[in-house]
């Protein structure tokens, strides 16, 4: 017996196989991309003073998603939010959205962070902003869409065993108010519009909801304004720039 795990040691203290050459192992780089999906590159500099973050595929909640899809992990971005309100090189947020939506109570509380940061904050939906996506996109402090871009707006939906009792039912209409309460608040869409687009049939195949595009989403009051990537960092810059004459002033009355 004792002869036995001794050699089980020695196998596992050995070295890699001698084929085995150090260009083979992955990159510090490479590890950290395989890792998180993200790096620093490219790098803006000491002197840049505004963070960007993406929301990109699904959002990911409490149950992990399968490899092959790509995720944004909320355990990933809240602590990016707070970094973002602490440190004191960072004056203003671009938010970045490409994303089909995913867990609805995640999605929240990404959208409750944004909108309570002390910094502005502009978001821009590029590609898609659908379901869950909606409430991000709108809270930021100013929001934009490309042309191109649309937004889903749909019921919630549950996956998985549901027991078909009325408190099934009550539990989705608490959760689907929530979503609407936080979209009228940080959008000029009103209620009735919007749960109009979200209870509306014809305009998804096997679904009901709306595809909002580009400029329609602007005329509902679901977005402030049509635009780029340009757009939204003037916009952002003259935010930061109101921001701190308006600190100045307050340091004057003091």
């Amino acid at each position: 017996m004792q002869n036995d795990h001794s050699t089980d040691y020695r196998l596992e203290e050995e070295p890699n196989e001698p084929n085995q050459t150090p260009e083979m192992k992955p990159a510090g780089i490479v590890e950290k991309i395989q890792q998180l999906g993200q790096t620093n590159v490219p790098d803006l500099g000491q002197d840049a003073n505004i963070h960007c973050l993406t929301i990109i595929g699904q959002i990911e909640g409490h149950m992990q998603l399968p490899p092959q899809n790509k995720t944004t992990k909320y355990e990933h971005i809240i602590p990016q939010l707070v970094a973002i309100e602490q440190n004191p090189k960072i004056e203003g947020l671009l938010v970045i959205l490409n994303t089909v939506g995913g867990d609805v109570e995640a999605g929240l509380a990404i959208s409750e962070m944004i909108s309570t940061l002390s910094k502005p904050s502009v978001s821009i939906v590029l590609g898609g902003g659908h379901s869950i996506g909606v409430p991000i996109a709108v809270s930021c402090s100013y929001s934009f869409i490309a042309e191109t871009a649309t937004m889903t707006i749909h019921p919630i939906r549950l996956t998985g065993l549901v027991i078909g009792v009325p408190q099934s039912f009550e539990y989705m209409d608490k959760m689907q108010e929530r979503v609407v309460r936080f979209v009228t608040k940080h959008s000029d869409i009103s209620e009735e519009t919007f749960k109009d687009l979200m209870f509306a049939k014809g305009n998804l195949t096997r679904d009901i909801g709306t595809n909002v595009i580009g400029a329609d989403a602007v005329n509902y009051g679901l977005i402030n304004e049509v635009g780029g990537v340009g757009s939204a960092m003037k916009k952002l810059n003259e935010m930061i720039a109101a921001n701190k004459e308006s600190n100045e002033e307050e340091g004057l009355l003091q």
